[in-house]
């Protein structure tokens, strides 16, 4: 099995945000990515609750980015069942409640493909969709996954949803022994909308810790659930598994956010159903799903 590799020297921090031509991350892309996953400087604590912390970062530059860092301690999930629980797109559908649909499009290489993910925002916003290049590595017993957007010829924007931008998204799973990991998930996207206030401060306050608590219950119930729904089959690990068509980079382009309808909700206020359900409802997920 072809099994990409990383570099272990040092990297410095790479710029993602000029980037003009499409490629495949390297091992400095994925060793830039992990340094500013494990960065403290320029990043305010918003939240600190229970193994669960948040923090987010103003981006000076252009005040319609957002950057948002959350961290997990998984105490009885092993790494390479979290990493798994991230890849597996069916039981993502089962367990990401904020899913509106989701579908890997092509493959690149042995550890690159190309994919779409629409979800669902806070009323009354508009809802959200992406198309990314999304790039995993094994690093020793910790992980990374992440992407940025691209364009594809075949999905362009929908009338329906906002085409959002992701700058650099992804997770860094690191392996604490043989049955806990940190997870450390790290957003730099551009949602192409002036977003009212109340909206970053329920993401980073609410919305963003029940993400990752909802992502533990359904790693801890994966096993199980996966001994049902073809055990084997991990085309993440097994890359001769994967029923994709391959894609050459040529047909994709850099998603650049000022190409795309810009939606102003600065002045959208919080619906009653979002203030009233939202902070009440963060006990009761239903879990009867991942079964």
């Amino acid at each position: 099995m072809e099994k990409p590799t990383a570099s272990t020297e040092p990297q410095g921090l790479r710029p993602v945000l000029g980037r003009e031509s499409v490629q495949v991350p390297d091992d400095q892309d994925f060793q830039s990515f992990r340094s500013e996953c494990e960065a403290e400087v320029g990043w305010n604590l918003t939240y600190s609750k229970a193994g669960v912390s948040v923090w987010v970062q103003a981006v000076e530059m252009d005040r319609t980015l957002h950057k948002i860092k959350c961290r997990m301690e998984c105490r009885d999930v092993p790494a390479e069942t979290l990493y798994d629980v991230l890849h597996d797109i069916e039981y993502r559908k089962k367990w990401d409640s904020n899913v509106i649909e989701t579908f890997d499009i092509a493959r690149l290489t042995v550890n690159a493909d190309v994919g779409y993910y629409s979800w669902r925002c806070p009323k009354p916003l508009k809802n959200r969709d992406v198309i990314t290049l999304r790039s995993w590595l094994p690093m020793g017993a910790d992980y990374i996954i992440m992407n940025y957007s691209v364009k594809h010829p075949k999905y362009p924007p929908r009338k329906d949803l906002v085409r959002a931008v992701s700058i650099q998204t992804g997770y860094l799973i690191q392996s604490t022994g043989p049955k806990s990991c940190v997870i450390t998930y790290l957003a730099q996207v551009d949602p192409k909308g002036s977003l009212p206030k109340w909206v970053v401060n329920k993401s980073s306050q609410f919305l963003a810790p029940k993400a990752m608590k909802k992502m533990y219950k359904a790693c801890v119930k994966y096993p199980e659930w996966k001994q049902k729904h073809q055990p084997h089959f991990k085309p993440w690990l097994h890359p001769e598994q994967s029923p994709l068509p391959s894609l050459a980079l040529s047909e994709l382009s850099v998603q650049h956010a000022d190409s795309l309808e810009n939606i102003d909700e600065s002045a959208v206020a919080e619906s009653r159903e979002e203030r009233v359900g939202g902070a009440g409802g963060e006990g009761s997920d239903d879990d009867t799903s991942l079964t």
